[in-house]
């Protein structure tokens, strides 16, 4: 199938536009525009460094390249509103397949895919840019943490790390849940949301892992951390917990306790771990007395 036969199946895929957007087909796709200020991000899912294609499926690929950009805008407070999706991939990728799985997660989190791009390259690379926003509101940024700040948690860590293990030891079961947490990771817009609205003064989503995600949060914010408990999903460790990614859960910061419990239950949403707090000591990291392990994702090691 030739290039352009290609974007027209997909096109055909995926939801069309409404009346006065422009989304595949032209040089640039034309979207309406939230209020207020944009939320962009990009990230790419390369096979064999993200994914291992031997234990997940070209469409758990898809999926997890849109979870990961939404996940981004979620970290901000925002919701995203519009994809694009480029894909470079060897002669002979099942391209459908890796976009049923991106169609999926697309219409999981109400975020159309616009536009974007095809070519062939020797590595399967799926580049996912988002654009979101967060209506009238200021987006939560990683760097407005202080002392005395409770550190919020909003599900347990650690079920992509342990369904990874899973996978590797081939004594996976089909219904695995850790297993589902690894090939198709959930990003939490609605949490982030919640956080927003309850105050929240940073923010950042577990994508590399707590001990390096917190780490960046910590140092944009100048402040110091100590955690008292980590949350560990059901049938992993604590260090996958700890030093596992891609779960994708919040992890913000907010002064009001209150404030937290009443935005989330608002929102219908289970409450989310006070895990510890911000101190004034910016070189302190802890976890229950000791000092908080290295360790997290690091693309260029």
């Amino acid at each position: 199938m030739g290039e352009l036969a290609a974007v027209d199946r997909l096109r055909r895929r995926l939801p069309q536009p409404p009346p006065g957007e422009t989304w595949i087909g032209d040089d640039a796709a034309v979207v309406a525009g939230p209020v207020g200020a944009l939320l962009l991000s990009t990230d790419a899912v390369v096979a064999g460094v993200h994914a291992d294609l031997s234990l997940v499926g070209l469409d758990d690929l898809g999926w997890k390249a849109v979870a990961a950009a939404v996940s981004d805008v979620a970290a901000m407070g925002g919701r995203a509103s519009h994809l694009l999706v480029s894909v470079c991939g060897p002669e002979g990728t099942d391209v459908e397949l890796l976009y049923a799985g991106i169609a999926e997660a697309s219409a999981e989190y109400r975020c159309p895919v616009v536009g974007g791009d095809l070519s062939a390259s020797s590595q399967l690379v799926v580049v996912v840019t988002v654009v979101g926003g967060a209506g009238a509101h200021p987006p939560v940024l990683r760097s407005g943490g202080r002392p005395g700040d409770t550190i919020y948690i909003t599900g347990p860590l650690g079920s992509s790390a342990a369904g990874l293990r899973r996978l590797r030891s081939g004594q996976a079961a089909g219904d695995d849940p850790l297993v589902r947490a690894h090939r198709r990771p959930r990003a939490r817009p609605a949490e982030g949301v919640a956080a927003r609205q309850a105050g929240a003064t940073a923010m950042i989503d577990v994508s590399d892992g707590l001990a390096a995600d917190l780490r960046h949060l910590a140092d944009a914010s100048a402040v110091g951390v100590v955690l008292d408990e980590v949350p560990v999903a059901d049938g992993a460790s604590l260090g996958e917990a700890v030093g596992g990614g891609e779960d994708y859960e919040l992890v913000f910061t907010a002064p009001e306790r209150e404030r937290v419990t009443a935005s989330f239950t608002s929102a219908g949403l289970r409450p989310p771990i006070a895990a510890g707090r911000c101190t004034a000591d910016p070189s302190e990291r802890l976890l229950a007395g000791e000092p908080l392990p290295e360790g997290g994702w690091e693309h260029w090691t």
